[in-house]
């Protein structure tokens, strides 16, 4: 099977397993699943056999299927031959090799065929751009780096597709970005917040946030400037996990990953994910370490696929803090509403956890002291009334556009597992 009817037979059962109902539609994922679980799994030498059902394999993290690379994908690519490839032009024979940005400071890698790029492809225009086939789209995508994924949708009739490197900076490419005239713009949050900032010569049909936490207080930005609803793209180096539907529901890519949901307090949950798509490099109950609250109930559009409410943040990224009752747990979408409900002029900030002990609010110079005072007050009576014994200092700072790194409004930095 050629890329091309690879892309369109993806894009197709992507497209027509959203018209089933919810029972149908576990039904077929349940034999999706069984089949991957006995023809795909077992190739890869960390399982070896088939298990008697999901729930009998163990759950993996980033640090177990780094640590054993080889074992996990179906054609023995180690570590040190991935990174290779992934440091030069994402190609390792006929596979194609990427690497995450290393958000928490631990970067992962991922294997793919050339079957599955073309079919991850089909999906994600399933998904974002269901019209494709009518009309001809020029789709943005600003990232950090770019893959042979993208190179592939280059390839399509159908879709004319821009890469503008993140890392170069928005004044490097900010004609070449115009004159494309893009009809669809992927980009992180605060990419998408300077284009409004700086008033770029922009008019997509669509707009979708994708790599980065979309925080409440950018939506509204955003959407002003494009007169546009603000969508979301939901992926990581794992893969492919929700895109927003037409009417606004963030849906979970169920048809091609099977999700289970740890509960971790405050409504919301992680995700362990098993790819059953995915041929190539075996993912299966893969922990994230992202926070989702899930919504209760189903999408108006329709869809059988489950939706999310809100990506809060990472679980990473949660303050591990002292108290008088002992360790302490806070999410960042706590933390986060404290400081922007504190004064409606704030519409930027860094909370940051130094020591297992201090945390940092940065605001910019230019926010008046009375608004810089509410959100100080905020988060030192919301750490109160956890019993923490955590001090909060204010520091006056510029808040620039950082294209080297993933924003974090609410970032954790303690080492890993360091206790409070």
């Amino acid at each position: 099977m050629n890329g091309l009817t690879e892309a369109l037979g993806s894009f197709a059962v992507t497209q027509w397993v959203s018209r089933k109902s919810r029972e149908n539609f576990e039904r077929w994922q349940a034999r999706a699943l069984r089949r991957w679980l006995d023809r795909d799994l077992p190739l890869a030498p960390f399982y070896g056999k088939p298990p008697r059902g999901l729930g009998d394999l163990p759950v993996t993290d980033k640090a177990l299927l780094m640590a054993n690379f080889e074992r996990f994908n179906i054609a023995g690519v180690s570590a040190s031959d991935a990174w290779a490839a992934a440091s030069a032009d994402g190609r390792l024979g006929d596979l194609t090799v990427g690497a995450s940005t290393g958000t928490s400071g631990n970067r992962g890698l991922f294997v793919i065929s050339e079957a599955e790029t073309y079919r991850w492809l089909g999906a994600i225009l399933a998904k974002a751009i269901p019209d494709l086939l009518w009309r001809l789209q020029r789709v943005a995508v600003i990232l950090p780096q770019n893959t042979g994924l993208y190179e592939r949708a280059r390839k399509s009739r159908r879709i004319e597709l821009g890469f503008f490197d993140l890392t170069l900076g928005p004044e490097i490419w900010r004609r070449e970005l115009e004159d494309f005239a893009p009809t669809v713009i992927i980009a992180p949050p605060k990419m998408l917040r300077h284009f409004a900032a700086e008033k770029f010569k922009l008019s997509p049909a669509r707009i979708f946030s994708a790599a980065e936490t979309l925080d409440p207080v950018d939506r509204p930005v955003i959407t002003a400037f494009f007169s546009l609803p603000l969508d979301q793209i939901y992926m990581a180096t794992e893969g492919l996990f929700a895109v927003t539907c037409r009417q606004g529901g963030l849906h979970l890519a169920e048809d091609s990953v099977h999700f289970e949901f740890e509960p971790v307090g405050d409504g919301l949950v992680t995700p362990l994910v098993t790819a059953f798509r995915r041929r190539t490099q075996i993912m299966a109950r893969y922990r994230m370490n992202d926070l989702l609250r899930l919504s209760k109930a189903p999408c108006r559009c329709g869809s059988p696929l489950r939706t999310v409410d809100e990506i809060v943040g990472r679980m990473d990224d949660a303050f591990r803090l002292a108290s008088v009752r002992g360790p302490i747990l806070v999410t960042p979408d706590i933390l986060r509403n404290a400081v922007l409900k504190a004064d409606r002029r704030i519409d930027d900030f860094r909370l940051i956890q130094t020591t297992p002990d201090t945390v940092e609010l940065r605001l910019a110079p230019d926010l008046a002291d009375d608004a810089a005072q509410a959100a100080l007050g905020a988060v030192r009576a919301l750490l109160a009334t956890r019993r923490s014994i955590a001090t909060v200092e204010l520091v006056r700072v510029p808040l620039t556009l950082e294209t080297s790194r993933k924003l974090r409004r609410v970032e954790c930095r303690l080492p890993p597992g360091a206790a409070p």
